[in-house]
């Protein structure tokens, strides 16, 4: 994704109960709240299962263990294959769409963008998704000589997926009282090099793109959408993104306001971030679905965003069960509040 500075206006199967079951036994941090239980307000219709960060932390490792998803690669093609059969084994209905798009430098790319459908028949829609590739360059490794090598993207990419497969996996056994949508979007981070001359326009969120114009069903809609990117990393800091502010400023007060009631307060900040083109601008503008992003934000870094972002420092020892379980939480009682 591209960053702008905040000055001016500028995207396996069922998962085995008796192996959820052993994650969620003994999981290796120690934060308060560490119950990973929450007390909701009595109103609430359908009781709101259980987060499983344990569960969570395990699907973002089974996706890095296929190595960097970079699209025409044979990790990038195994990858999307455990995603379609894990996901499918969720929900209701599954539809792969597959398409070609053309990157920056005039590469075509072979990409498909993984939807998983909940409640098809109803007709009170959120959508929720996150981007499955990985950065095919390390352009910002502190090493020169990994600039064009791809990276492992635990975090940028991969925990977004692992919540949202957690989340698909607890409202496939206790359905909401609204439809879901789960959309993994491909070749989100296909955009441009850092040391590239070549045009950066619209090189991000290709797959976001496609979809946003070729939706899976042509008259989709939904009443929000909330799009999950770079939320796993340790003492994670989410500000109040820039075009989610713009597009939907209503669904990132409420959004925020649940975190801070389930405590997490120090993650989920009362502050303005900055203008992120992501998988959701492209569905704010060319779907008019208002679509807000939980994303990583770090004015302490060069970059933006976490400190090994588009390094080959982004790995799976950098994933916290801990952010997870409090995106995953929040996210999901955002749901069953509906």
């Amino acid at each position: 994704m591209k960053y702008i500075k905040n000055t001016f206006f500028r995207s396996w199967g069922i998962f085995l109960s008796a192996l959820v079951i052993f994650f969620s036994c003994g999981s290796g941090f120690d934060r308060s709240n560490s119950s990973g239980a929450a007390t909701f307000s009595p109103e609430q219709r359908t009781e709101v299962p259980v987060f499983s960060a344990d569960s969570a932390f395990h699907f973002v490792a089974s996706q890095v263990a296929f190595g960097p998803r970079v699209p025409n690669t044979e990790a990038h093609r195994q990858a999307g294959l455990w995603l379609a059969e894990t996901l499918g084994g969720f929900a209701d209905t599954l539809y792969i769409q597959e398409t070609r798009v053309r990157a920056y430098d005039g590469t075509v790319l072979n990409i498909k963008n993984i939807i998983g459908v909940f409640q098809p028949e109803n007709r009170r829609r959120i959508l929720l998704c996150a981007h499955w590739d990985s950065r095919p360059y390390a352009d910002y490794d502190p090493d020169p000589a990994n600039h064009y090598t791809p990276i492992d993207g635990a975090n940028d990419g991969g925990s977004g997926v692992g919540v949202l497969l957690e989340i698909a996996r607890l409202i496939s056994k206790r359905p909401p009282d609204v439809g879901v949508d789960i959309i993994f979007f491909d070749a989100e981070d296909y955009g441009r090099h850092r040391f590239s001359n070549l045009p950066d326009q619209d090189s991000w969120a290709l797959g976001a793109q496609h979809w946003a114009r070729n939706p899976h069903r042509m008259d989709y809609n939904a009443r929000f959408g909330i799009l999950l990117d770079m939320v796993g990393a340790s003492e994670a800091k989410f500000k109040r993104e820039a075009y989610s502010m713009l597009y939907a400023p209503n669904i990132v007060r409420k959004v925020w306001e649940t975190g801070q009631q389930l405590g997490y307060g120090h993650m989920f900040l009362n502050e303005d971030g900055s203008y992120i083109t992501d998988d959701h601008y492209y569905v704010n503008m060319i779907r008019n679905i208002p679509t807000i992003n939980i994303i990583h934000q770090d004015n302490t870094t060069q970059h933006g965003f976490f400190p090994q972002w588009h390094t080959l420092g982004d790995n799976i020892d950098i994933i916290d069960p801990y952010t997870l379980r409090a995106v995953g939480e929040t996210v999901i009682k955002v749901i069953y509040s509906e």
